[in-house]
């Protein structure tokens, strides 16, 4: 269904269908699922969907959103592009986040089947524990990163309308907050040795956390909903 509402659209306008930011990434997210299909050819990479599935869906719900998908002309047109730019980079730091505590939650599967000598933990198409924790740390430090930017991007380059401030809106604090957070959790993972179970733990709550107080804390966001 994907390739053939990209095939459709790239017809009706013939040309590659990238000329604005909804276009530019369901064409991305078309890429990495025929990447993850050719993964699972082979029965020790097929695990690597459990991680796409989730990113694909978060990033594609982002996609839809109407602003990111303008009436055009025969130019390309990234309507709002620092604004799009903004957004986009922390979706993606929000889905890498979630990769992580997707991980988390196979890490604690895995380590509970080995306490309790199951054979499934042996034989399971799930990775050594070692390499789920790895991917765990990847994951945060990607999301990180990409979270980075975004708030750096919206700090320097978006504008904030009349008598708002960065610092008493509540999205802003927010996200500060859920940056500290992830920052603390890669420290003490990196320079304390937080390791284990506990640290599968953490990054599984952390992104509950980020979950069920993202659309509240946009709600009440002055610089998100301007009257």
């Amino acid at each position: 269904m994907h390739t053939i509402a990209l095939t459709n659209r790239g017809f009706s306008l013939q040309q590659c269908p990238v000329n604005n930011l909804y276009e530019a990434t369901t064409f991305i997210l078309w890429t990495i699922s025929l990447s993850s299909l050719i993964c699972g050819l082979w029965s020790r990479l097929r695990y690597i969907g459990v991680f796409t599935a989730p990113l694909l869906f978060c990033v594609g719900v982002f996609a839809m959103m109407p602003g990111l998908d303008p009436e055009y002309g025969d130019e390309p047109n990234f309507i709002n592009g620092w604004s799009s730019l903004h957004a986009s980079l922390i979706m993606l730091g929000y889905g890498a986040f979630g990769l992580s505590a997707i991980t988390g939650s196979m890490f604690l599967t895995q380590d509970r089947n080995l306490k309790l000598h199951r054979a499934s933990a042996i034989f399971s198409m799930l990775p050594p524990i070692q390499r789920l924790e790895k991917l765990i740390t990847r994951s945060l430090m990607f999301g990180l990163i990409l979270l980075t930017a975004g708030l750096a991007i919206g700090a320097i380059f978006l504008d904030l309308p009349d008598g708002v401030s960065f610092w008493n809106d509540s999205k802003v604090v927010w996200s500060i907050l859920v940056w500290g957070f992830y920052l603390s959790l890669l420290i003490a993972h990196i320079k304390l040795d937080q390791r284990g179970r506990r640290y599968a733990w953490l990054s599984i709550i952390v992104f509950g956390f980020v979950i069920f107080t993202f659309w509240g804390t946009n709600l009440l966001s002055t610089i998100h909903n301007p009257k």
